[in-house]
């Protein structure tokens, strides 16, 4: 067993594309401990940094990859769940609290993507991914208003139903491409350089 690896963490590639993505002494480690639960993962390869979520703690994290330091990114984070790089590597956010999704500009400041659709307020963004043609797309369901430990209780907004899968694109309204079962998580066919 390697440090910090943690026991019985092996893992199985299922789809055989995504093979040619982990170098053969790949391995499950923990590299920080620390917050109550932890989402939204976010690789800055450029910068060899990861993001993510601590969300009850209503903070970002980020790992330094060239020192394995840990720090807290942002405090508060408007509860922020969901993290993503969009194709200009900036920080894409989805904050349960200020009910929105964001961006982190290059200089540090945040501009709002969505916060309502068809002039409702939106729920409680939670999951997103940016597609190969710049389109974002996230989960909006209720997990963030249902209680304050994870954002604010506030009476959900039935107009953006939890089983609604919304897109934003640049210079547009956000809007409803489709109804999903269980909005958790997309999967797009691989761009040209899958890994």
């Amino acid at each position: 067993m390697f440090y910090g690896e943690i026991e019985g963490s092996g893992f199985q590639v299922i789809e055989p594309e995504f093979a040619a993505c982990f170098v053969g002494h790949a391995r499950v480690e923990r590299l920080w401990t620390g917050a109550r639960w932890s989402e939204g993962p976010a690789w800055f390869g450029g910068g060899r940094y990861l993001l993510w979520s601590d969300l009850p703690n209503n903070r970002i994290m980020r790992y330094d990859d060239t020192d394995g330091s840990v720090s807290v990114f942002r405090q508060p984070s408007g509860y922020a769940n969901g993290n993503t790089v969009d194709l200009h590597g900036r920080l894409i956010t989805c904050e349960h609290y200020n009910r929105r999704v964001t961006r982190t500009e290059h200089n540090g400041s945040i501009s709002v993507l969505a916060d309502s659709f068809n002039g409702k307020r939106l729920n409680s963004p939670n999951d997103v991914v940016v597609k190969s043609d710049h389109s974002i797309w996230f989960t909006d369901p209720d997990y963030g208003i249902i209680a304050d430990y994870e954002g604010k209780m506030t009476a959900w907004n039935k107009t953006v139903a939890t089983s609604t899968a919304l897109t934003h694109t640049p210079s547009k309204s956000p809007k409803s491409p489709m109804t999903l079962t269980i909005p958790m998580a997309w999967r797009f066919p691989p761009m040209k350089n899958t890994c």
